[in-house]
């Protein structure tokens, strides 16, 4: 009785080993006779790539791009294939040299740079607006387009408002104040030289903008305005990629400092 549930036990095996066999056969034959996608029988598609290196919001031309022939199946969803619809767009990110063109990735401008490179996209319900490149993160070459930037302003206010006093009692205090908050920054202009070439002195002046391409409702741009022409000191700061949030920070003045740091002083001094 042993030996047959043993044997029976061996043919059972055999049979499942035979079905594994047959199911991994079948499976091999199938695959073979299904064409790779990215083997010679592959359909081909020709896309737009970049052609050589291109910086965020630049005015694509025929000189920026080339034809790729790549398999289907390597094609990212939304690549360009017609380069009549890529000249002239405005990128929105850095473009590599091969990368493909996503259609995503690309705007009509309807403001274009006198050079023809840059462009923006501005909305009806905005300005443009150039900024006086004054700050130091600026002039350390730390911006780009599409940067998003809190505006700030420091001015002198007269310390009595509304009251009648002599020239001599008219005095002012400083107070830095946050302006704008969460300003993309659109464009650079005004650079001075071209980036040295290899073994070529550098000049720290070299590739440093003159002001600063902002879009601004027009309320917000007269408010910058009038803090330049009232003889104001602008500084920026840069927010980290995907804050949006508003701060709240307090104005900033004698008073605060004194308060802030309790800084011993005598009043009246």
């Amino acid at each position: 009785m042993a030996r047959l549930r043993g044997l029976m036990w061996l043919v059972a095996g055999i049979v499942l080993a035979l079905l594994a066999g047959l199911v991994a056969f079948q499976t091999l034959t199938r695959a073979a006779e299904v064409p790779s996608q990215t083997g010679e029988n592959s359909p081909i598609v020709t896309v737009i790539a970049a052609l050589r290196p291109v910086l965020v919001r630049t005015i694509l031309t025929a000189d920026d791009l080339q034809e790729l022939d790549l398999p289907a199946a390597s094609v990212p969803e939304g690549a360009v294939t017609d380069i009549e619809l890529v000249v002239g767009r405005l990128t929105e990110v850095d473009l590599a040299p091969g990368e493909v063109i996503l259609a995503r990735r690309l705007i009509d401008p309807n403001v274009v740079s006198g050079d023809g490179r840059q462009g923006v996209a501005l909305d009806e319900d905005k300005v443009l607006m150039a900024i006086p490149a004054q700050d130091l993160l600026t002039k350390v070459k730390i911006y780009k387009p599409g940067d998003h930037i809190d505006i700030m302003f420091s001015l002198d206010f007269p310390t009595t408002r509304g009251v009648a006093s002599s020239t001599e009692d008219n005095k002012t205090e400083l107070s830095s104040f946050y302006t704008l908050q969460n300003v993309e920054i659109v464009g650079l202009t005004g650079l001075l030289n071209p980036a040295p070439t290899t073994g070529e002195k550098v000049d720290p002046a070299a590739g440093v903008p003159d002001a600063l391409l902002v879009t601004l409702n027009a309320q917000d741009a007269l408010t910058v305005k009038y803090l330049i022409d009232s003889g104001g000191t602008i500084d920026t700061v840069l927010r980290a990629p995907g804050v949006e949030r508003p701060f709240e920070p307090d104005p900033v003045d004698y008073d605060y400092v004194i308060k802030r740091y309790k800084i011993p002083y005598e009043q009246g001094r």
